[in-house]
């Protein structure tokens, strides 16, 4: 029981210092590609925040090779300082050293999908709102339920509310919408209603169109105009909308069930969100397949030699199941897979790799 406690902490100690170090390395990164992105002249406050907000996500989705690295960096030094020599002279085998850190691999996982990934969808949500606060002067937001679908645009001219009855599968296309246009003080300006809104570059192009003045002292009926094509101008971009209507990874996996049935009494396709809540779940086997990845090509002796091309191998194979993952995860949003094969055969498939692979350098 010492010897696994000892693995273990060993373990978690090297996954928590690699992980900070890549945490200082892409925080620098970010802080020098949000320089140069953002346009205007924001503070240093501004752009630390939305490094600080951005970081969690970017640190998610590198758990896997920070997996691999911990688990090369165990081993390598356990076979250095002849640890897991004297481990087998005492009657322990390879998969018995392996325990503690599979162990502590599972546990990592769990509470990545528990709590990590909450953190990192509201903290990308933010940093979504942030940006397009600090460029356009107004956040949007966006809501889906059995009503129909809601849009929030902002801009220095005021912001816009929107609603539509349906919307095409990426939402830039929405049918019987209705908007209701504020100036900049909060007041209301004007209301329009039409058959359908397509968004263009900047604007929204809106088809059989009826618009109703909304001043103070008008009759919003005498006033009103109907066309049959009318212009909008818009802050909202194909890439934003598909970021909030069809990006999984900005709903917490708390949330994900109600969100999905609201999806699908709203009348759209939950599919994208069944699949990611799938991976969500499997992640924590897929880390511990990649620690034992890491832990197939570097359990050997160092005086058997070829070290770089083990820690290498590993690497690669490590990078390689990350993107047969992906891949399925593809499949399965396009509906050529099952939600549950896209999420959970990759993981299980890697986990007997590099079982086998173990077995093969340990009694092969």
């Amino acid at each position: 029981m010492t010897l696994h406690y000892y693995f273990a902490r060993r373990f978690l100690w090297l996954f928590l210092s690699i992980l900070a170090v890549f945490a200082l390395f892409q925080a620098f990164v970010d802080l020098m590609d949000e320089m140069r992105r953002i346009d205007g002249d924001p503070t240093l406050g501004q752009l630390l925040q939305l490094v600080a907000l951005k970081l969690p996500e970017g640190l998610y989705q590198i758990l896997p090779l920070v997996m691999i690295l911990s688990t090369v960096a165990l081993f390598l030094g356990l076979a250095r300082s002849s640890e897991l020599v004297v481990a087998r002279a005492a009657g322990r085998s390879g998969l018995t050293a392996l325990m503690a850190p599979v162990v502590v691999a599972l546990i990592i996982g769990g509470l990545v999908v528990a709590m990590m990934n909450p953190i990192v969808a509201a903290t990308s949500k933010r940093y979504s709102d942030l940006r397009e606060t600090y460029e356009n002067g107004g956040a949007s937001a966006m809501s889906i339920g059995p009503e129909g679908l809601w849009l929030r645009q902002g801009g220095p001219k005021g912001q816009s509310v929107i609603r539509a009855a349906r919307a095409n599968a990426e939402a830039t296309v929405l049918f019987d919408v209705s908007f209701v246009v504020y100036a900049p003080g909060g007041s209301a300006v004007q209301r329009i209603i039409a058959e359908q809104a397509e968004l263009m570059d900047g604007e929204w192009l809106l088809t059989n169109a009826k618009a109703w003045p909304l001043a103070a002292g008008l009759n919003p009926e005498a006033g009103s105009k109907t066309h049959d094509s009318l212009s909008l101008p818009s802050t909202l971009t194909k890439d934003s909308i598909r970021d909030r209507f069809g990006k999984p990874s900005a709903i917490a996996i708390w949330d994900l069930p109600a969100f999905i049935l609201s999806l699908e009494e709203a009348g759209f396709s939950a599919r994208r969100h069944i699949v990611w809540m799938n991976m969500e779940l499997a992640r924590p086997l897929f880390l511990v397949a990649m620690m034992m990845i890491g832990a197939a090509f570097t359990m050997r002796p160092t005086r058997l030699g070829r070290t770089g091309v083990s820690v290498l191998s590993a690497v690669l194979l490590g990078f390689g199941l990350y993107y047969v993952r992906n891949f399925a995860q593809i499949l399965g949003e396009n509906g050529q897979l099952s939600p549950l094969l896209a999420a959970w055969v990759p993981p299980v498939a890697s986990v007997l790799l590099a079982l086998g692979l173990i077995l093969h350098m340990e009694d092969g």
